[in-house]
């Protein structure tokens, strides 16, 4: 099994017994996420450190605007364990960063991907439009980060990219994106926890880790009408598809 999407760092527990609880918990590969320089460096030691880690390398949309060192990403890209450039987008949600700046942090990001043969991991709350349009132009792989967002769906599965679900999926109040992952086909489909935040049902409410994608994938499972170990193992090829993983 595999968590698509965390971020190491964020989490209050040691990044050591992280790993060794989502081991245990038969999560055998974690894809950490960098959102500003320092980050990513620290994604690459984790990676480094842990067999079972990878890092995804990228400045977060919020961050748009500062002074930021994109050669320096780019150097860190070269990296064996770096596997993909992100999260990267647009947050119109939150509104941290003039829209401008994060369109133009955004190509920033597409242009580096494609520069280094690298996959995109997507960043996009309430932005559907402009992310879309934003991407029409980019030929590489898109991963589109806590999929939340089913009128995008038509457009994403016409272009072939990967739907990651994380744990707000298994939430009551969400039968409408439960009802999207239903329509996602089997190698489109990715998992993620986003950890340390969005902890699904049972244990919203907690902080998340990488562990808890297992309840994530049975959810899944169950509203696909799948068998859950058959979806982990459909995610895990997917994964290494998508990423080009070991």
């Amino acid at each position: 099994m595999i968590d698509t999407h965390a971020h190491l760092d964020a989490c209050a527990d040691p990044p050591d017994e992280l790993v060794r609880r989502a081991r245990e918990a038969g999560v055998g590969r974690i894809l950490t996420v960098g959102t500003t320089i320092e980050r990513c460096r620290t994604a690459l030691e984790l990676a480094d450190r842990h067999v079972e880690v990878f890092a995804i390398l990228g400045i977060h949309p919020h961050e748009a605007g500062e002074d930021h060192r994109l050669d320096t990403l780019r150097d860190l890209l070269a990296h064996p364990r770096a596997v993909a450039v992100g999260e990267t987008g647009l947050d119109f949600f939150r509104d941290y960063a003039p829209h401008d700046l994060q369109r133009a942090l955004f190509r920033q990001h597409l242009e580096l991907a494609g520069e280094v043969g690298k996959p995109v991991v997507i960043h996009n709350r309430a932005a559907d439009k402009a992310v879309l349009e934003e991407l029409a132009a980019f030929e590489g792989t898109v991963v589109l980060h806590c999929f939340s967002y089913p009128a995008a769906l038509p457009a994403a599965l016409e272009r072939r990219y990967y739907v990651s679900f994380a744990g707000n999926a298994t939430y009551k109040n969400a039968s409408d994106l439960r009802l999207t992952a239903t329509q996602v086909p089997p190698d489109r489909i990715l998992t993620e926890t986003d950890a340390p935040y969005l902890s699904p049902e049972p244990l919203r409410g907690r902080p998340n880790e990488p562990a808890h994608v297992v309840h994530t994938v049975q959810a899944l499972a169950r509203t696909r009408g799948e068998d859950s170990d058959e979806l982990a193992a459909q995610v895990d090829e997917n994964a290494k598809r998508a990423f080009g993983l070991p």
